[in-house]
C-alpha cells in the first residue's frame, strides 16, 4: 500500500479525529477485524468492538467508525476517526485509492481460463515491468481491498481475476479495480446456485460491460454462444474478439498439438505469426489469443509477447502430465470442474491418446444449487459426444453425467463410485503402460485430489502428436 497519513484520511472520508496523532501513516487496510494482521492498519468497521485488549498487539490501530465512545473505553494507542457513515467513507477511501494511479488495470473473468489467461499476461508483462495480480485464482470478493492496496507506487500493470460467485461481483470488483481493458474468456455453466439462471449467470458475467474505462478495451471470444447474448450497446470502447473466425482480430489458425503443448499461426492486421503455447488444448490457444490481444493494447509487440509466452508455466493442476501407475499416463485436471473445462478436457484426452486406451475419471461439479442433475446430464452428453474408452464416475451426482451418457447410447465400460476407496484398486487391474488416464475435479474434493496424488509415480512429458483438437 502507498501510505497515507491519518490528516489525510481524515479529510478524505470528510471525518473528525478523536484520538492519537494525525501524523501516524497507515500502511495497511481493512474492513473486517479478522482481517487487521498488522500495526498501522486503518480498519473500517460499523460494528462496535467490545474486546480491545486482543487489539493491543496491533498497534497503532486506525478506527474508521460511525459508532460513539466514551473516552474511557478506548485505549490510547487506538486512533480513532469518527465518520457520519463507515460504509460511504470506506468507499470515499478505496475510490481516492485507486485515483492516484494511472496505470493500466486488466479485469478478467469467464467460467474458466480466466486464471491462465492472467498467469499468462503476468508472466509475460513482468519480463520488462512491475506487475501486481490476484495469486492463482484467489478472487473472493472479500480479497478485492488487499488486491487494490497492492498496487503501490512502483506498479506499471495491475492484473485481476473478478469471479462470479453471484450477480454483482463483478460490477463490485469494478468499483475497487476502474479496469481499463476487460476480457470474458467464456461463459459456460457455473454458480448457479446463486445466478439461479443461465441467463442470470451471462448477465453477472456481462457486467464486465459495465465496469471497463470508456476509454479503454474489451476482449471477448467471439465463437462462444454465450458471450454473443451480452449487450454490448452501452460499451463505448473499443471490442477486440478472439477465436478462429475470418472477422477475429486476433486469429488463430492451424492449430495442432506439438511437443509440451500447442503451436498455432496467428493473424493479425494481415501478418502472421508463429505461436507457441505451453499446455494442452485448443482452449489454451484461445487463453493465449487473450492474453496477446491484452498485452499488444499495452503496447507490446506480438513478436515480444510470443517470445515470452513460451517459457510460460502452466498452473498446477490444469491438464498436467505425469507418469502414472503401471507405466501409464495421467493428466491431472483437478483443478476446476465445469461442462466448459470437462469439454475440453476430454478433446486434450483424445489428442493426446490416440492408439490409447482412454480412461476418464470424473467427480461431481458444485456450485449448482437446482441445476445439478440437469447440468451433470449436459456433462453425461459431452462425454458421449467426445467418447472414451473407459468412464467412471466419482460421487453421487456424478452418477447422473454416467446414466445419461449410457442413456444416449455410450457402450464402452462405465464404473460408478460414490467415493473413491474401490477405484485405485479398479485401476491396478485395467491399467498398463498403453493407457492414458485423465483424472478430472475440482480443488475442493479432497476424495479426487487423493486420488492424483496417489496414481502419480513421476512427471512425464509426451511424443509430439500432430493431431487436431
Amino acid at each position: 500500500m502507498k501510505p497515507l497519513s491519518v490528516k489525510n484520511l481524515t479529510a478524505i472520508t470528510a471525518g473528525k479525529l478523536l484520538q492519537g496523532s494525525d501524523e501516524v501513516l497507515i500502511q495497511y487496510g481493512a474492513y473486517r477485524l479478522k482481517q487487521v494482521k498488522k500495526p498501522y492498519t486503518a480498519l473500517f468497521t460499523d460494528k462496535r468492538i467490545v474486546n480491545w485488549k486482543s487489539l493491543e498487539s496491533l498497534a497503532p490501530l486506525v478506527l474508521v467508525t460511525e459508532w460513539v465512545y466514551s473516552q474511557h473505553e478506548i485505549p490510547q494507542h487506538v486512533i480513532i476517526i469518527q465518520v457520519e457513515n463507515t460504509d460511504e467513507a470506506y468507499w470515499k477511501f478505496v475510490h481516492y485509492y485507486r485515483s492516484q494511479f494511472e496505470i493500466p488495470v486488466i479485469a478478467i473473468t469467464g467460467t474458466s481460463g480466466k486464471t491462465t489467461t492472467k498467469e499468462m499476461i503476468k508472466h509475460i508483462l513482468s519480463a520488462e515491468k512491475e506487475v501486481t495480480a490476484t495469486t492463482l485464482s484467489s478472487n473472493s470478493r472479500t480479497a478485492s481491498l488487499q488486491y487494490l492496496l497492492s498496487i503501490e507506487e512502483e506498479t506499471e500493470v495491475a492484473v485481476f481475476e473478478t469471479a462470479v460467485g453471484s450477480p454483482g461481483d463483478v460490477r463490485k470488483a469494478g468499483k475497487y479495480f476502474k479496469p481499463t481493458i476487460g476480457i470474458i474468456t467464456n461463459i459456460g455453466a457455473h454458480h448457479l446456485n446463486y445466478c439461479k439462471t443461465l441467463e442470470g449467470y451471462i448477465q453477472a458475467k456481462g457486467e464486465m460491460v459495465e465496469i471497463v474505462n470508456p476509454d479503454g478495451a474489451l476482449i471477448l471470444n467471439a465463437e462462444d454462444v454465450n458471450i454473443r447474448k451480452i449487450d454490448l450497446s452501452k460499451f463505448k470502447g473499443r471490442i477486440i474478439y478472439i477465436g478462429q473466425q475470418a472477422s477475429c482480430h486476433y486469429r488463430a489458425s492451424h492449430i495442432r498439438y506439438v511437443e509440451n503443448g500447442m503451436q498455432f499461426t496467428l493473424h493479425h492486421k494481415k501478418k502472421k505469426y508463429e505461436v507457441f503455447v505451453p499446455g494442452f488444448g485448443e482452449h489454451q490457444v484461445y487463453n493465449a489469443l487473450g492474453a496477446i490481444a491484452a498485452i499488444h493494447e499495452l503496447r507490446v509487440p506480438i513478436s515480444v509477447a510470443i517470445k515470452q509466452l513460451a517459457t510460460f508455466k502452466k498452473v498446477n493442476k490444469q491438464l498436467q502430465l505425469f507418469e502414472g501407475i503401471n507405466g501409464s499416463i495421467l493428466i491431472d485436471d483437478t483443478w476446476s470442474l465445469t461442462t466448459t473445462s470437462l469439454e475440453a478436457a476430454l478433446k486434450v484426452l483424445n489428442s493426446l491418446g490416440e492408439g490409447k486406451k482412454k480412461i476418464a475419471i470424473i467427480g461431481t461439479i458444485t456450485d449448482l444449487g437446482s441445476w445439478g442433475y440437469i447440468i451433470h446430464e449436459q456433462a453425461g452428453e459431452l462425454i458421449h459426444k467426445i467418447g472414451v474408452d473407459v468412464l467412471i464416475t466419482i460421487g453421487e451426482h456424478a452418477r447422473i453425467m454416467a446414466d445419461r451418457a449410457v442413456k444416449l447410447g455410450f457402450s464402452k465400460p462405465v464404473y460408478i463410485f460414490n467415493n473413491n476407496i474401490l477405484v485405485y484398486k479398479l485401476l491396478h487391474e485395467i491399467v498398463d503402460e498403453n493407457t492414458i488416464i485423465l483424472i478430472k475435479g475440482d480443488m475442493y474434493s479432497k476424495q479426487i485430489s487423493q486420488l492424483a496424488a496417489d496414481l502419480k509415480v513421476k512427471k512425464t512429458l509426451p511424443k509430439e502428436n500432430d493431431s487436431r483438437q
